[in-house]
């Protein structure tokens, strides 16, 4: 244990600088992996390392000094031609980038980090010493980094009661891979807001500074190496979040101008609202007081949208975590895969950003694992030996497309309909009235699988349901597309931001609310000739689709005694429906704030309308699945009340 009191600002400033710098280095050597002769990159890979290990000196942490020290040595034995790259040997180097970074979590509870496994310290030494690298599979593995109370490699000393005697229930469970909870420890003591130490500024492209605001918890970049079985089995995140963002100080300036633009106009609002209440009202002092609002409201729009380009961040640093990760997982598997990221610029908010991770990494590790094929079916299907995954980003009006192809074997509806009947996920009645595109949709439910044995990779049927989960919490939605030979393509499309959430105002009994507009596909009229009786319950045909009718008032529990006027045709995470209101007032873009001390079902938060009623907003997912089936569709013998009348 190292006591490191009076260091902590010192302590924060190293691990955020040296996390981004391992996370550039760990890109940077599967790019060398692709081009071995490439010196330049050689000599990248070599100053950064040479940089984490400086720092780690000047902190006195001896153990990864001596790891970052030999891993130094075998990056000069490769620059000086002494070496030639191998993938033996990038297994090896990325074994040891791994221990690094678990380094960087022992050093974020302000613990010295333990030794590294001798393990890979021999395959280091061996390596510098001419000897052949070690296959992948007599290389210790690196550890998954999960958050800090969770660790699933856990040591004898580390796990002990008060009296000194090990904890076996934790270590029987570190043995059978399962999760452990330890004692948390105490974290660094950080100040609320303070401007980043001036070695860890950057200098931007555009010669523009950017500074790291609000360190509260260190930057851990996503841990490359996903084969712990309790990561594969729960689905839990790679890395901790993340509290601290960079902003480029163009932006804070833009900031600081507009709000003293706004002082100014407050000011003039101000001497005009006097000599209105001293009874001057002339056009000139009308028309100077409509300018002055005018001016205010352009302002403040402006204002909003530069506080909101404060939160955007570059989507490439969220990217730039899965080259490594797909480069790993294709070499277990014993595939040639090549990652290639498109869009990185893209910028998108950053608290979507950090709930990105998670289904990216299952959509990544799964066209590597499931979606592409081996080198052999590949050449026996006339395709390259090397397959391309292709992770892509773009800004399509507001809202941000993100895309995942591969060029692999694709998926087949009819396998996927077996699959889903076998593992009991739907009945065989149900299988058949299924298209292909609804078919290739059951593998979002939760335990589906296509792989009839669990590894530790796949099988246990639970990532792309948190997929689905995630981005339906994002206010976003996920499509399949798939040819079979072919390859697969995931399209998630999300909004750009959380903070300001687009909606459509709708009325039911005098009342607004408003919905999502990212669920709204169309509103339609209703009209009583339209509305069939399927098992009792009202639906309409729309373009040969037959949709449920579900009332609002009815979701919200309100008795009603008429019948809506207007559908909106929803789209829900399961299906399609029709939203019965009584009127719908327009699209709005709102900010939700959240009731105090009360979370009622189907209610997200509530928003102020232009003439300053409160306007609650509907968490649709939600209110739908608290509502029984039964309450929540109109019956059909309500419309025949209401035609005999």
């Amino acid at each position: 244990m190292s006591d490191f009191s009076g260091m902590d600002d010192l302590l924060q400033d190293f691990l955020t600088e040296a996390s981004e710098l391992l996370s550039d280095v760990d890109n940077k050597l599967v790019e060398l992996e692709k081009r071995p002769n490439d010196k330049a990159l050689l000599n990248t890979i070599f100053r950064g390392f040479h940089t984490i290990k400086g720092g780690a000196g000047f902190l006195n942490v001896d153990p990864m000094v001596g790891l970052c020290h030999r891993t130094e040595n075998l990056f000069d034995k490769l620059r000086n031609g002494e070496l030639s790259m191998t993938p033996e040997l990038m297994d090896v180097i990325l074994n040891a980038t791994g221990v690094v970074r678990d380094m960087f979590g022992a050093l974020a509870q302000t613990r010295m980090p333990s030794a590294a496994d001798p393990a890979i310290l021999t395959a280091l030494d061996n390596v510098l010493h001419g000897k052949t690298a070690a296959p992948v599979s007599e290389v210790a593995p690196v550890s998954v980094n999960l958050p800090p109370n969770v660790t699933t490699n856990t040591t004898l000393k580390e796990n002990t009661s008060p009296a000194g005697e090990p904890d076996w229930q934790v270590l029987y469970d570190v043995l059978l891979g399962k999760p452990t909870e330890v004692a948390p420890r105490e974290p660094i003591a950080m100040p609320k807001l303070e401007m980043a130490n001036p070695k860890v500024e950057t200098v931007s492209a555009t010669e523009s500074k950017s500074i790291v605001v609000d360190p509260m918890q260190v930057l851990r970049p996503a841990p490359a190496a996903t084969s712990s079985k309790a990561q594969a089995s729960t689905g839990q995140p790679l890395a901790t979040q993340e509290t601290t963002i960079r902003i480029d100080t163009v932006r804070l300036d833009q900031v600081l101008n507009l709000s003293g633009e706004i002082g100014l106009t407050k000011n003039r609002l101000t001497t005009l609202r006097t000599d209105i209440m001293a009874g001057k009202m002339d056009a000139p002092t009308i028309k100077a007081l409509d300018e002055a609002i005018g001016q205010l409201d352009l302002l403040v729009s402006d204002l909003q949208n530069a506080v909101m380009k404060t939160r955007m961040q570059p989507i490439g640093r969220l990217f730039q975590k899965y080259p490594r990760l797909a480069r790993d997982l294709a070499r277990q598997l014993g595939k040639d895969v090549e990652l290639v990221l498109i869009g990185e610029e893209t910028e998108l908010d950053k608290t979507m950003l950090e709930d990105l991770n998670d289904p990216l990494v299952h959509l990544v590790r799964n066209a590597v694992d499931h979606g592409v094929e081996t080198i052999e079916e590949r050449i026996a299907a006339g395709k390259p030996p090397k397959a391309v995954v292709e992770l892509s980003a773009t800004q399509v009006g507001d809202h941000i497309l993100i895309e995942i192809t591969d060029d692999g074997k694709g998926m087949r509806p009819d396998v996927i309909r077996r699959k889903a009947v076998e593992k009991g996920l739907i009945d065989a009645e149900t299988a058949n009235s299924l298209d292909d595109k609804q078919s290739l949709q059951l593998v979002f439910m939760a335990g589906f699988s296509t792989k009839d044995q669990v590894s530790n990779i796949s099988g246990r049927g639970v990532g792309m349901d948190v997929v689905r989960t995630n981005i339906q919490r994002l206010n976003g939605r996920v499509d399949i597309q798939s040819v079979a030979g072919e390859g697969s393509r995931f399209t998630i499309q999300l909004p750009l931001t959380l903070a300001i959430l687009p909606v459509l105002v709708v009325k039911v009994l005098d009342q607004p609310f408003a919905v999502p507009l990212a669920m709204v596909r169309e509103i339609i009229p209703i009209r009583q000739e339209q509305i069939q009786e399927v098992s009792g319950r009202a639906t309409i045909v729309v373009r040969d689709e037959i949709l449920s009718v579900r009332s609002l008032a009815t979701l919200i529990g309100w008795e009603e005694d008429h019948i809506p006027n207007f559908g909106v045709l929803m789209q829900s995470a399961e299906h399609s429906f029709i939203l019965a209101v009584d009127s719908f007032i327009g699209r709005d873009d709102v900010v939700i704030k959240p009731l105090q001390n009360i979370r009622p079902k189907g209610i997200a938060g509530a928003t102020l309308s232009g003439d300053g009623s409160i306007v609650l907003v509907l968490d649709m997912e939600d209110l739908l699945e608290s509502t029984a089936a039964e309450g929540s569709a109109i019956k059909a013998s309500r419309f025949i009340t209401a035609k005999a009348i």
